[in-house]
């Protein structure tokens, strides 16, 4: 194969890993306002358009078969960047700007810690093929994503210090728990055999539209409970 189409997947993992140190940058500058935005939601945009460069290269990959051990751990080390290190910070940062219990805003460096041992452990880990054992690092940046929204849009139960410390350790128990969760990757088009995947696209889409970004806390806890209660079938973790 063409060295130069070879590596087309691991250039698009190069723009996943840009994107998240993009989305770093502008965590720095917490609730300040820059071209239109607050610094904390170009953060969430930049993760955005790192979750959508992730999905790219692995389509790319399978599409020109363009496989390889480089690009599976390029992509993993660009992966915590953007869906563990990227979401720490931008918590560690907002925490600051909005002055809640300053103490706490340590405690998100948690995240990226444990998705360092989640992106290990998936390397090594050869039945994670078309389902996920434990909440992918993408899943947990996107919750983050919604959880500091709301947060900042003043859901007060959120800004409890002991309700945070909650929830930051169920993630991080999730990241590197023995749950299966559900791929939106397809080997086709079959309602029967994709309808957790089309459901949880049609629930991004209800959430989102309602709650805006805020709608993305309440779309991971729904695709944790339908971890929890449909599990992928056994033979789906190969």
């Amino acid at each position: 194969m063409n060295r130069l189409i070879r590596n087309i997947p691991n250039c698009i993992t190069a723009l996943n890993l840009g994107a998240g140190c993009l989305s770093i940058i502008a965590a720095s500058h917490g609730t300040s306002e820059f071209w239109g935005l607050l610094g904390f939601q170009w953060a969430f945009l930049f993760m955005a358009m790192a979750a959508v460069a992730d999905f790219l290269d692995g389509f790319a990959a399978r599409l020109l078969k363009a496989y390889s051990d480089l690009g599976k751990e390029l992509d993993s080390l660009c992966d915590l960047v953007s869906f563990g290190v990227a979401p720490g910070l931008t918590l560690f940062f907002l925490l600051q700007d909005i002055g809640i219990d300053r103490w706490l805003c340590w405690t998100t460096l948690l995240i990226p810690v444990c998705a360092a041992f989640r992106l290990a452990r998936f390397n090594l880990d050869s039945r994670q093929t078309t389902s996920f054992i434990g909440l992918p690092v993408p899943a947990n940046a996107i919750f983050w994503i919604g959880y500091a929204q709301l947060m900042f849009e003043g859901v007060q139960f959120l800004s409890l210090w002991y309700v945070f410390i909650c929830f930051l350790i169920v993630e991080c128990w999730l990241m590197n728990s023995n749950l299966p969760m559900f791929s939106l990757k397809m080997k086709n088009f079959s309602f029967k055999e994709n309808w957790a995947r089309y459901l949880l696209v049609l629930a991004a889409g209800l959430f989102c539209f309602t709650l805006g970004a805020g709608g993305l806390f309440w779309l991971i806890v729904f695709y944790v409970f339908l971890g929890i209660v449909f599990k992928p079938r056994t033979s789906d973790i190969k």
